[in-house]
């Protein structure tokens, strides 16, 4: 290889693969020592040395110079694997030292291919990894497709740089916040603390340092435009914005909106941090919120755990349940315990009404008519048998009775019509 080749492939290397060029020409030299000593003997010292301006190559073994071409076709390709190998560590170690500095900063890449659960990401000059773990639940990405993150760690292992991403931390919702709103990035208004479920709820926590700027109107946007974009990258994520206050009290009572809070009271001691909010008791759903989500987020943003109870009722007052259970016409729960333990004393009285009941006679029911009344006497005769007395009577009916019921009936009979016709 003449010298003019030698510059032109250290001019190459060190434009595409970003390398020093010192670190090219050295790791030329230490092939070709290598080629040499393993055609003329491991134990044999050759000295190889590359001229920086012209490329000329000066190999000399003990006395004598030695021409690279003389080595053979084995030597040349073992040359050339450590050449290969050589600017592979060199450009991992750029890499590297690339971005290292870069932790924790937002990039840009494309996805590039799916390994498991992981998606590698296309990122300049290297390959990135999105572990499972660090991505948002239920984002799908196609290959091709652009893709935000931040990176999380660079990992050197051998000749090898392993980056991995995040779409799941704070950290990358505050990236990008910094992204959309200018005033974050310079610095006015400040993200104080981040609480995140992600693909769930976040919850942000801000702070102007100059009276003039509104925090929230300012991370939020015209119509919404700035806050609309962070939903948007994060795939539809809700996102609250909270004013940042130093006292508990305040930051406990934003971090749980929607939901009106009544009361809060503190509980601090060594090991304990303990908040008990009071709430209507129509608003204790939307203050857990669902599946206890909106008190976890206030947790982690106020750090005190969180009780959430309803109102006590005050002395004289009736719970809801028995003034709906009064409107409905229904009685008291008292009213019906009451009712209840009478009703089960009342079996312990049967056994004493049974027995007085067998000790008095039973008493006769008074006729309910005439007709009945005329006829129980009869009843009675038919039953107990005729006197003789009553033989005497019914055998013998008295004159100047059945005279006077002739008369009776003479006296009730119509006049003939005849009659009433003269008459008329």
């Amino acid at each position: 290889m003449q010298g003019k080749e030698i510059l032109r492939l250290v001019d190459s290397l060190h434009r595409d693969k970003d390398i020093a060029e010192e670190v090219i020409f050295q790791a030329i030299e230490s092939a070709l020592q290598s080629a040499a000593r393993k055609y003329y003997g491991p134990d044999e010292e050759v000295d190889v040395e590359i001229d920086r301006e012209t490329g000329e190559v000066a190999a000399i073994h003990g006395d004598r110079k030695v021409e690279p071409e003389t080595l053979g076709r084995i030597a040349a390709q073992t040359a050339k694997q450590i050449i290969i190998q050589k600017i592979r560590e060199a450009e991992s170690q750029t890499i590297y030292e690339e971005y290292i500095d870069h932790v924790g900063d937002l990039v840009t890449g494309t996805v590039q291919r799916f390994e498991g659960g992981a998606i590698i990401v296309n990122l300049p000059r290297t390959e990135a990894i999105l572990p499972r773990s660090e991505q948002i639940p239920g984002e799908h990405y196609q290959p091709g497709e652009r893709i935000r993150a931040i990176i999380l760690d660079v990992r050197q292992q051998n000749s090898l740089v392993k980056i991995f991403l995040s779409r799941s931390s704070r950290e990358f919702i505050h990236r990008l916040f910094e992204l959309e709103v200018p005033e974050v990035a310079e610095g006015v208004v400040q993200l104080c603390k981040i609480a995140r479920e992600p693909g769930l709820r976040t919850k942000v926590a801000v702070e102007s340092l100059d009276a003039r700027v509104d925090c929230i109107g300012a991370c939020v946007g015209v119509r919404g435009t700035r806050i609309k974009s962070i939903i948007d990258e994060v795939k539809g994520e809700k996102i609250d914005i909270i004013p940042w206050s130093e006292a508990p009290e305040q930051l406990i009572a934003d971090s749980l909106r929607p939901a009106d809070i009544l009361q809060i009271v503190l509980e601090e001691g060594e090991t304990i941090k303990r908040a008990t909010v009071t709430v209507p008791e129509d608003q204790l759903s939307l203050a857990i919120g669902w599946k206890g989500q909106n008190v976890r987020l206030a947790v982690k943003m106020s750090g005190w755990d969180i009780d959430i109870v309803p109102p006590e009722p005050l002395e004289g007052e009736e719970p809801e349940e028995e003034e709906a259970a009064e409107a409905e016409g229904e009685p008291p729960a008292a009213v019906k315990e009451s009712a209840a333990e009478e009703t089960e004393e009342l079996p312990e009285l049967e056994p004493e009404l049974e027995a007085a009941g067998d000790a008095e006679e039973p008493v006769e029911q008074a006729p309910e008519s005439a007709a009945e009344a005329a006829a129980a006497p009869a009843e009675q005769v038919s039953e107990e048998g005729p006197t003789p007395a009553d033989t005497e009577q019914v055998e013998e009916p008295d004159a100047e009775v059945e005279a006077e019921a002739a008369a009776a009936e003479e006296e009730a009979l119509p006049e003939p019509a005849s009659d009433q016709l003269n008459e008329g």
